[in-house]
């Protein structure tokens, strides 16, 4: 029970503290631009408390944390307005009446957000507690492994792979994974002396046939000295940006078909890690927040209609060619969009189900019966 009351709180924690900067972005950026905000909701459903500010704005805060939006005044346009929505407007400060270049900002202003989130974040981080740094030092051998049965021990600092010295753990990564099935030596720093061990190199298959070497180990992880503040802003927008490239090649591993598509989490399995992450301490939870602010900011970004990145798409077309995109067009990409949206929610939370081991419990119990 204990664990699951820390899941809840920790979710709900990372999901509402994302998605109110991400709406924030939108809010502030409305109001710079002269648009008066109808709504501000955090989490979906019948609000559970509501408030007007002294602008006009209603507050809410709803019971399912899985996001939230803000409603600009007049975000829909003629065509879709009814004469009583029309009647209500209030001239200046319409969405849908301001240049192209202020709906875009408007619009853009929640992913960048995100990843100023991220940036605060990791900044707060690396000038408290000091940026971390993964050694390549053996935390864990995995049993049965190539390094299992090499010998290696918890502990042991890999220094050389046959006659290649190792610099860090993405190095040592990207040169065992270009070995597979080879048969080499390892030297491993143990205690005062190097030693060094023959080692027939693991192999992983992906997808098409490819290859790569794996060996079988997990590394440990230390936290480095606080930094100055400006020293942390600089690694932190640094890290962010590491960060989501990284981010961006997974995902492109993951379509190209290099990495599995199972390997995509949803809702549950962001639940999971954050009550996983939460015992750990603050620190490791304010990591995790600041990955998931930017996976936030890039999903957002992507160039799918019912995403912020969609609606670029369309303002980057009207500034072209000087008129909207047809209402057409954009009602058959939204309706694209969501199906798409939908689907990969469905297909997520399918896989952390899978994940969780639901079916495998379903079919042993249906075998029972």
């Amino acid at each position: 029970m204990h664990d699951l009351i820390r899941t809840v709180l920790a979710f709900s924690l990372v999901l509402g503290v994302l998605v109110f900067i991400h709406e924030l972005g939108h809010y502030l950026a409305a109001r710079w631009r002269g648009v008066h905000v109808e709504v501000f909701s955090i989490g979906f459903g019948r609000p559970l408390l509501r408030w007007h500010d002294s602008v006009g704005t209603e507050w809410r805060l709803c019971p399912v944390p899985l996001g939230g939006y803000v409603r600009p005044h007049g975000f829909e346009g003629p065509e879709d307005a009814t004469e009583e929505q029309k009647a209500a407007w209030q001239p200046g400060r319409t969405f849908h009446d301001k240049p192209v270049l202020s709906r875009a900002i408007v619009i853009v202003a929640g992913p960048v957000f995100n990843f100023l989130l991220a940036i605060v974040l990791f900044t707060g981080l690396f000038a408290t507690v000091g940026q971390p740094h993964i050694l390549n030092q053996v935390a864990q051998v995995v049993p049965g492994s190539a390094a299992a049965v090499a010998g290696v021990q918890k502990g042991d600092v890999i220094v050389r792979v046959g006659d290649h010295t190792v610099r860090d753990v993405t190095d040592l990564q990207a040169f065992v994974g270009g070995l597979p099935d080879a048969q080499t030596t390892l030297t491993v720093h143990r205690g005062e002396a190097d030693t060094t061990l023959p080692m027939h190199i693991g192999i992983v298959a992906e997808k098409g046939g490819a290859q790569r070497g794996q060996i079988g180990v997990s590394f440990a992880m230390e936290m480095g000295h606080p930094k100055s503040l400006p020293t942390a802003f600089v690694s932190a927008v640094k890290e962010t940006w590491n960060v989501s490239i990284q981010t961006l090649q997974g995902l492109w591993q993951m379509v190209t078909g290099q990495h599995s598509a199972k390997d995509l989490g949803g809702p549950l399995r962001i639940a999971q890690m954050s009550g996983q992450v939460a015992q750990y301490g603050l620190p490791s939870l304010v990591s995790f927040m600041a990955l998931l602010s930017i996976n936030l900011g890039l999903i957002n970004l992507f160039p799918v209609p019912i995403l912020d990145g969609g609606r670029l798409v369309f303002y980057i077309f009207e500034a072209i060619l000087g008129r909207p995109v047809s209402r057409r067009v954009q009602e058959i990409s939204f309706q694209a969009g969501f199906a798409l949206i939908a689907g990969l929610f469905l297909f997520s939370t399918f896989n952390d189900l899978s994940h969780f081991g639901l079916f495998q419990w379903l079919a042993s119990h249906a075998g029972q019966g």
